[in-house]
Parts: structure tokens; C-alpha cells; sequence
């Protein structure tokens, strides 16, 4: 957002700057730039590192392991690639040092500072599992909270809340926010349970009626274009769920080979567009 588009963000990655916080330092290496195949993509390592690390080495001459001291020692890296098809990016977690949670502060943190933290704004927002997303929904006798923030998406967008995206664009918001909540027994009168399982049983589903506001921000969120959260009771407790809870994953190599895992990728991306009927 701000002034950064998609080239510009792609530039991002190939000539990004390096950033400390904490003790550690954070960069983009072994970018390799694929904007020119047929199946365009950005590939690169998001890497950590220390200033100055220990590490054991063998001294040859006491035929014992000793202590060195060495510079910019790399703790971890998380592979990533980036396709502009879908604006969507596929990273790997990487346990204790790089985690889902820790990946999109960070890309965002490089980002904007290689831009000099100047009118940018970038941020990776999940992409639910439906699924699972419906799984925990049907688990609720009641919903008492729907809240949600969203933001325009580029390039793609999800036939069911078009309503809302040129609602947004006619508003020329960057960004909205929505909550609706109702405390007594009787919960909230919402179709989001029912409009997720019409998606997954067809994708070519369609309401009775226009889905609603808040719903379609839900929807929204899931699909990848900010974050949402429902409310409710299981008859038990009060349970929250966040569209961030089911994000959607795969398995790859944690080695891989940017052309197969671009392909991979873009199966995903198109396997999700496919199942909630997303166009440009």
C-alpha cells in the first residue's frame, strides 16, 4: 500500500537491505528473479543472522575442538517464493528461529526499509483453509461477535464479496474495519457458516439473497485480503476463531528447487481461486 505497488515490491525482494533489530540481522539472499519466465516469480531465502558468532572448528595441531569467533554467522533461513499472478507468497516455517507467526514481520520490516520506511506499507495476510474454517464454525450454537479489517486486493478478487471490494473503491479507502456484536442469548443472525459450505460444495454457488457486509468482509479476510474474527459459544465456553487459525499449507523440500516450487505453488494458488470462483 502507500506507494508501493507490485513491481515495486518485487524490486524489493531482488535489491532489499539488511535489518537489525534485536540482536539479529535480517535479509533477503540468494534471490533469484524470474519477472521474465512463463510462469512469472521472485524466489529468495528471508535469512538471520549475528554480527559476530561462535562456532566449534578442529585445531589440527591439538587434534581438539576449539571456539572461533566469526562474523555475520547465519542461524537460520526460510525459502520463499513470491508470485505476482496471484500477489501471493509461499514461505517455509522454520522451528525456533523463524516461525509463520515471525516470517510476514519481518519480510514487511525489509521491505519498508529498503523503501526508507517512506509511504509504504506491506503485509501478508493468511489465506484460510476453508475447511477447517467451517470445521470450527460448525462447532458454535451461536455467534455473538463478527469483527474484521480488510483492504482492497490487487490483482485478485472473490466473485461473492465483490459488493464490498467496489464498495471500498467507490469509498477510495485503503482500509476498512467492521464489528458486529450481540450479547444476549439469542447471537448474531449471520449466513457465514452457510455461505462457506455452499462454497465448498460448488464453486458456482450462489446465496438467495446479497451477503451481507460483514459477512463478505469474513470471506474476505479468509481469502487472504486482512484479518477476521468470529465469536461465539459451544455451549460450554465462549470460543474465538481467527481466519489466521487455518492457514493454508503444503509440504516441500526445505531445499528447493525455485523453478518446481513456483509450480507448485501456482497449483495452490490456482487450486483456491478455483474452489472460491476469484477472478481478476
Amino acid at each position: 500500500m502507500g506507494t508501493l505497488d507490485q513491481d515495486k515490491l518485487m524490486d524489493a525482494i531482488v535489491e532489499s537491505i539488511a535489518v537489525t533489530l534485536g540482536k539479529f540481522d535480517w535479509t533477503i539472499t540468494d534471490v533469484q528473479d524470474g519477472r521474465g519466465n512463463e510462469l512469472p516469480y521472485v524466489f529468495g531465502m528471508l535469512s538471520k543472522s549475528t554480527k559476530e558468532g561462535h562456532v566449534t572448528v578442529v585445531d589440527t595441531d591439538t587434534k581438539s575442538q576449539v571456539e572461533s569467533v566469526t562474523e555475520n554467522l547465519l542461524i537460520a533461513s526460510s525459502p520463499f517464493i513470491y508470485l505476482p499472478d496471484y500477489s501471493g507468497i509461499a514461505y517455509m516455517h522454520v522451528w525456533n528461529a523463524i516461525q509463520s507467526d515471525i516470517f510476514p514481520k519481518r519480510f514487511k520490516d525489509i521491505i519498508e526499509a529498503t523503501y526508507g520506511n517512506f509511504f509504504v506499507d506491506c503485509s501478508i495476510e493468511p489465506i484460510s483453509d476453508y475447511r477447517a474454517f467451517s470445521a470450527k464454525l460448525k462447532g458454535l450454537e451461536k455467534i455473538t461477535e463478527l469483527r474484521a479489517r480488510v483492504h482492497p486486493p490487487n490483482p485478485l478478487f472473490g466473485r461473492l464479496w465483490e459488493p464490498l471490494k467496489k464498495y471500498i473503491g467507490k469509498r477510495n479507502a485503503s482500509e476498512i474495519s467492521v464489528r458486529e456484536a450481540r450479547e444476549d442469548a439469542g447471537g448474531l443472525y449471520t449466513k457465514l457458516p452457510e455461505h462457506i459450505e455452499g462454497i465448498l460444495k460448488s464453486e458456482h454457488y450462489e446465496p438467495e439473497k446479497e451477503i451481507d457486509i460483514t459477512d463478505a468482509a469474513i470471506l474476505m479476510a479468509a481469502d487472504g485480503y486482512g484479518m477476521g474474527t468470529v465469536t461465539g459459544h459451544d455451549g460450554i465456553e465462549e470460543v474465538v476463531i481467527r481466519t489466521s487459525d487455518t492457514q493454508k499449507s503444503f509440504l516441500f523440500s526445505k531445499e528447493p528447487d525455485p523453478i518446481e516450487l513456483a509450480k507448485v505453488a501456482n497449483e495452490r494458488f490456482k487450486h483456491i481461486s478455483k474452489e472460491r470462483d476469484m477472478g481478476h
